[in-house]
């Protein structure tokens, strides 16, 4: 081989290796060496558990989750959109690869040979001879014309454009993968949530329920010692008064229960009314763990899908200024067909009827009005919105993991305190109401006692769930849920890492 072929050679395998446009490297965003709100409280610095849920040791809520993590219609929209993305991985690749196209044709085809002779002074007129003559008119007679043959192209790609396209498709497949994981980490908050509302709506039934038979017990009490002219009738009217505010209670808790579960049938992909008969007419909110360890704020990129998904738009954004770039330089694409042509088919398949064509065709681009210009602007400032949304998304999940740690604290002290006011409150009725049935106090004395003890266990069971809710929330924020879940199969998706091809 000659010196100036072997250097063309040696150029285009350079050239085949180059890539123009920046090469992606993930963020490093700064964060705080630990959580502000982590100092109190039952938190520690240990590693999160990504299947909380459990923490809870309630085998319904666990069965919940996994329902919704099959069923969830939302969540079957998402696996159908990573099958997509991971398809247009598939189609960026085939842009890179040569192209083959098998063709057959038929024609029947007047040439209008004759008036070209014609033009140029020959005709089958008397004076011609008899070999002209018959060459023309066989000229002019109709052909048909039969053609079988391959063409194939294959474009060059000597500056990455399509490297690049594969790799920003890759990293939209990716963040298609993260949104689905972050979704299903929403759902199982959801999902527990609800089931806490529900729980604590059935418990505070309970408690009215438990308020209205001893205030029943009351009324009768009262209506018999008003017979005797021992009670007034205004401690009768009061008591009825009471009776009826309990139980016009009652309804807002049927609804608040009734709602939940049919919000939980939905969101597992079922009628609403599939769980009407499956959670029992009592329940209690389960039991907080004793502790709830939360790791470091430097971990929290790799846990939460959000902060991941916004990675890979990110990547895929810088990947696309290359493709921008890569449109600049010169398109070279090698172009080439074979095929068989001939009159009949009775000597198609002959050596001699074959035809081939081959070259190489380079586009360079002169003038585009300044729209390839303007794609790299336009590129580079889609990545640096990207960018922005990145440390935007870092900063979210950091405020949302410390608002949630700030309102387990302070849930865990409106506890404690509304826990005394209870059984304080329990203690002056059950003294009250013994000195009423003793007749040493009319019942007024004991009404207002009474209804601070049913206000305060009503809040007591409010704090109660707000302390489990916001310990979802916090559980939520850390980003756990999703890891370890597997994606159907035909959805899988490489890593962001692999796709690059030397």
């Amino acid at each position: 081989m000659r010196a100036p072929a072997r250097l063309a050679w040696l150029l285009l395998a350079f050239l085949a290796g180059c890539k123009v446009g920046p090469s992606f490297a993930p963020p490093r965003e700064s964060v705080p060496d630990r959580y502000a709100g982590a100092s109190a409280g039952s938190t520690s610095a240990g590693e999160p558990v990504s299947f909380w849920w459990r923490e809870f040791h309630d085998p319904e809520l666990d069965r919940l989750v996994e329902e919704v993590s099959a069923g969830n219609l939302d969540l079957k929209v998402s696996y159908v959109r990573i099958v997509e993305a991971r398809l247009e991985v598939v189609s960026a690749r085939a842009q890179g690869l040569p192209s083959l196209n098998a063709s057959a044709s038929y024609n029947r085809e007047q040439l209008g040979l004759a008036g070209i002779l014609k033009s140029k002074g020959f005709s089958a007129s008397s004076t011609a001879s008899p070999q002209l003559q018959g060459l023309i008119s066989s000229v002019e007679q109709p052909v048909n014309l039969w053609q079988v043959g391959f063409d194939a192209s294959w474009e060059l790609d000597l500056f990455g454009k399509v490297r690049r396209a594969v790799e920003a498709a890759n990293a939209q497949s990716q963040e298609a993968l993260e949104a689905r994981n972050d979704m299903l980490v929403s759902l199982e908050a959801e999902v527990a949530q609800d089931y806490l509302q529900m729980r604590a709506a059935q418990e505070l039934r309970r408690i009215v329920h438990e308020e209205v038979d001893a205030q029943r017990e009351v009324v009768d009490l009262t209506q018999s010692r008003h017979l005797h002219g021992l009670a007034g009738e205004a401690e009768v009217d009061s008591a009825q008064a009471q009776l009826s505010s309990l139980e016009a209670q009652l309804p807002e808790y049927e609804q608040t229960f009734a709602t939940s579960r049919h919000a939980l049938a939905v969101l597992c992909g079922e009628d609403p009314e599939k769980f009407d008969d499956r959670f029992g007419a009592s329940g209690e909110l389960p039991a907080l763990p004793a502790e709830v360890p939360v790791g470091v704020p430097s971990t929290l990129a790799r846990r939460r899908p959000d902060i991941r998904g916004a990675e890979a738009a990110l990547h895929a954004a810088t990947a696309q200024i290359g493709v921008s770039v890569a449109q600049l330089f010169p398109d070279v694409s090698l172009n080439g067909s074979y095929g068989l042509r001939n009159l009949g088919t009775r000597y198609l398949f002959d050596w001699q009827s074959h035809f081939y064509t081959f070259g190489p065709t380079v586009s360079v681009p002169i003038f585009h009005g300044g729209q390839l210009l303007t794609s790299v602007r336009l590129s580079r400032a889609q990545a640096v919105e990207a960018a922005l949304n990145y440390r935007k998304t870092v900063l979210t999940a950091l405020q949302e993991v410390e608002d949630a740690l700030t309102s387990l604290d302070q849930d865990a002290a409106r506890t404690a305190s509304l826990r005394d006011t209870v059984a304080a409150d329990q203690q002056s009725v059950r003294v009250g109401l013994d000195a009423f049935h003793h007749g040493l106090s009319s019942y007024i004395d004991v009404l207002t006692v009474q209804l601070q003890t049913v206000q305060a266990r009503q809040q007591l069971e409010q704090a109660l769930l707000a302390q489990r809710t916001d310990l979802v929330r916090l559980y939520k924020a850390l980003g756990g849920g999703w890891d370890g879940t597997p994606v159907p199969a035909g959805t899988a998706v490489p890593r962001s890492d692999s796709t690059i091809t030397h």
